[in-house]
């Protein structure tokens, strides 16, 4: 499994287990997911407050109950802020969520928080109290916010203290909007249109990691692009260029997100332990520049 130092900090595996479905699973199929992650090399999982309404965390703890001892060989993300459909950065509610996931989980610690979208009516003081008092008392370790722009991290780092090392976005071939604008500037097309504020070299820059979610869905939640009579070119692209590295079109189109130098990590949320297997296997593979371009045409980008 290729590795990614996140933030310049925590080393971690380039693929993470995204645990959002996890909460339909039965103790079989949780300890099936979980095992077939570990067995290929992924480290990293990622949950949030909300997933299954916290019954992800819980059977994720529950998994760590039976497995005694394989908590310190985990890095461990959630996530917190939404509740009774709003976002809430407050001091308050940060610290409650933390400590309903810490009980949740079963756990001492997390490895990483981050704050889950952005809250228009953030008082970045009670984001740095929070954060200040979490850090202090080890209960988290590293902090970071999905869903944000530039400017929004900028505010946030005027006062509060601790790094902020990751910032999780939608990205796949479909939805490439964090590449797309910057091949279209001084543009009038679509494509040039910028949505997240030159997020992707200013990650670069400030050695913020991106993590990749939803690296296999077109629009927000539509579907599958893989095999999907949507897209046709991309899937003929994909088989093509799998064929070449004995990956699927899965593995293909995960080793295009994994190619980019900004070195992402990618949120991978099956829960179906074959289909994490072939994700997996396509961390070791590292398609060529040409090859990068191709799909991302294939997936219908126009190049100015």
């Amino acid at each position: 499994m290729k590795g990614v130092l996140i933030g310049n900090k925590l080393e971690a595996s380039a693929i993470s287990l995204g645990c959002m479905r996890m909460g339909n699973l039965d103790e079989k199929e949780v300890d099936s997911i979980v095992d077939t992650a570990i067995e290929n090399g992924i480290n990293f999982f990622d949950h949030a407050d909300i997933y299954g309404g916290g019954n992800g965390e819980k059977l994720f703890g529950e998994y760590l109950k039976r497995h005694s001892g394989q908590r310190e060989n985990l890095i461990i993300q959630t996530k917190c802020a939404i509740h009774d459909r709003q976002f809430d950065f407050s001091k308050e509610h940060i610290l409650k969520s933390v400590d309903g996931s810490l009980s949740r989980l079963g756990v001492e610690y997390i490895d990483v928080l981050l704050l889950h979208r952005p809250d228009t009516l953030v008082e970045p003081e009670e984001v740095a109290e929070a954060f200040e008092k979490l850090e202090a008392s080890g209960k988290v370790k590293f902090f970071g916010v999905s869903n944000q722009n530039m400017m929004q991290m900028e505010l946030l780092k005027t006062v509060v203290k601790q790094p902020l090392i990751i910032n999780q976005l939608q990205f796949s071939v479909t939805e490439a909007g964090l590449v797309t604008s910057g091949m279209n500037v001084n543009m009038k097309n679509a494509e040039s249109v910028m949505h997240d504020g030159s997020f992707l070299e200013y990650s670069r820059i400030k050695n913020i990691t991106i993590q990749a979610w939803s690296p296999f869905q077109y629009g927000f939640f539509e579907g599958n692009f893989v095999d999907n009579d949507k897209f046709p070119e991309l899937n003929k692209k994909l088989a093509e260029i799998g064929e070449k590295y004995d990956i699927s079109k899965t593995g293909v189109a995960a080793a295009w997100i994994l190619r980019h130098p900004a070195n992402m990590q990618l949120i991978a949320g099956t829960m179906n332990p074959e289909h994490l297997k072939d994700i997996c296997k396509a961390s070791d593979v590292t398609i060529s520049r040409s090859e990068w371009y191709e799909i991302y045409r294939a997936a219908g980008h126009v190049l100015p």
